[in-house]
């Protein structure tokens, strides 16, 4: 299993419109290396949603349910398809990540414009063990 972070401004697509709709299409993503990732992904993989701009947090944890499949008209571009598994004990924020040593390789701090990037497996411990408090 792989585990990834997927970022969306929540007053265009947050967590609780994922949890309303129960399942969607993660498309749109619209930058070649983010692409790739989306290709990347299989079945079973594990997600952080994390709401980007105004909260600039990790919210819930995500199951990838389909693997990628050409978005857009030319086909040029990728999405999966995703479910909520469940909401994090609490947001883990940006500047959380920031201050957390054990965070310092994260891709999303390296590469921050990016709106899907991997998370190695002891960086998903990390968030996880930091959202339970």
């Amino acid at each position: 299993m792989a585990y990834w972070l997927l970022r969306s401004e929540p007053d265009v697509y947050g967590w609780d419109h994922l949890v309303r709709d129960s399942a969607t299409e993660w498309d749109g993503v619209r930058n070649y290396t983010a692409r790739n990732f989306l290709k990347d992904m299989a079945v079973g993989d594990r997600a952080l949603f994390y709401h980007s701009n105004t909260e600039k947090a990790a919210i819930g944890i995500m199951e990838i349910t389909r693997a990628w499949r050409p978005d857009g008209e030319k086909g040029d571009w990728a999405s999966v398809a995703v479910k909520p598994v469940e909401k994090l004990p609490r947001p883990v924020t940006l500047a959380e990540m920031k201050a957390e040593p054990r965070l310092a390789k994260l891709e999303m701090l390296r590469q921050s414009r990016l709106s899907v990037t991997p998370l190695r497996e002891e960086e998903w411990a990390v968030i996880l063990e930091m959202a339970r408090g």
